[in-house]
């Protein structure tokens, strides 16, 4: 099968969506597929509503001879209107890859009524989805309907290999000293960083230290005031900034870390809470967005309501103080990612799931 992916930018990009769209495209190049990346600008959200309105874009993917184009979701500005001039000519099947609503994010109300009309737009253009998770699914069906193929492939945390010994896990669980704790993420708003700085402070820093790994320049204005908070705080002994980091450094830091720490993130799934549960880590998560499909509260990690900057500070003391107690959540984040699927097994899926897509557009 002759295959495009869209999406904004450059496939190696360092985020957890384009890391989800890379593994797909290779996985089904392995598996006999055909796959050409069909790249967009990208630019401001009133740029991209552009893109689809000259026919260049329409042109390149009718005659581009794809069997079934599949579109990244956060592509939505540029393809709606795109996939009905599609539609209208017979073009392939199209399949939205959704990771993340965006006009679910927390802002102001009038600004995701604004960005809805288009997100709606495209999600009713295409003829079926890959979800990233049931979350996703509730979603897309609360502004769409239900009645599109779909199917849900699970992102998975399995890129470092072999998960740690649960020796070594005991042994760290047990050390002593400040818990090590890991913000995993871009330093952009929905991942929650400045209400996790304000809990911070509030709580002794001799129960903590925080990494916060991820880059400073998707949204520079907004880790400038992270950085401005955590000095206002008076964090900053206690808070490192390393910005990304090349894979061997991620795997040390992940296997030294006690629990990853992002209590105010909203998530379509959170690969970096399988991630870090693969290296024994038990997660705090929010318990709005997908971080509820894969953290039981109290069993391999905690969770919080967005608001609720209070809780984190009993959360952390009880672990601190009873290191036995750490050591079963650690042992058991890494019984979750040892039961959940792998990237394989979601290729597969996927790959089930588009052959299908085609043989019924064919039949029609």
């Amino acid at each position: 099968m002759r295959i495009g992916l869209i999406i904004y930018g450059r496939l190696e990009t360092l985020t957890g969506g384009y890391l989800y769209d890379r593994i797909v495209a290779r996985g089904l190049t392995a598996l006999g597929h055909s796959v050409e990346v069909v790249s967009l600008a990208g630019g401001p959200y009133l740029q991209r509503l552009g893109q689809g309105l000259p026919p260049a874009l329409h042109r390149r993917l009718r005659t581009g001879r794809f069997d079934l184009l599949i579109q990244d979701e956060l592509c939505h500005p540029s393809l709606f209107i795109v996939n009905q001039r599609l539609r209208r000519q017979a073009g392939p099947p199209v399949v939205a890859l959704v990771h993340h609503i965006l006009c679910k994010e927390t802002r102001p109300r009038w600004r995701n009524m604004l960005l809805s009309i288009a997100e709606r737009s495209f999600l009713a253009s295409v003829d079926g989805f890959i979800l990233n998770s049931e979350t996703t699914r509730r979603t897309v069906a609360a502004l769409v309907g239900h009645h599109r193929p779909q199917v849900v492939a699970y992102p998975a945390g399995d890129r470092f290999g072999s998960p740690p010994s649960a020796d070594a896990i005991g042994l760290r669980a047990r050390r002593p000293g400040p818990l090590e704790l890991l913000f995993l993420g871009h330093v952009i708003p929905r991942k929650g960083l400045l209400p996790l700085l304000e809990a911070l402070a509030g709580i002794d820093r001799d129960v903590w230290r925080l990494s916060v790994v991820g880059s400073l320049d998707f949204d520079p204005a907004h880790a400038l005031r992270a950085k401005q908070l955590t000095r206002q705080l008076r964090l900053s002994e206690s808070v490192r900034f390393l910005g990304p980091l090349p894979e061997e450094e991620l795997v040390k830091i992940l296997a030294t870390s006690h629990l990853f720490c992002m209590p105010y993130a909203y998530e379509g799934f959170g690969i970096a809470i399988l991630e870090a549960m693969a290296f024994g880590m038990p997660a705090i998560g929010c318990r709005d967005g997908a971080a509820v499909e894969t953290i039981r509260h109290g069993t391999n990690g905690f969770l919080l309501r967005p608001g609720d900057l209070a809780g984190l500070a009993p959360l952390l003391a009880k672990v601190h103080r009873n290191r036995g107690e750490l050591q079963r959540m650690a042992l058991a984040a890494r019984r979750t990612y040892i039961n959940s699927p792998t990237w394989e097994d979601g290729v597969k899926a996927i790959d089930r799931f588009l052959q299908r897509m085609k043989d019924d557009h064919d039949r029609r």
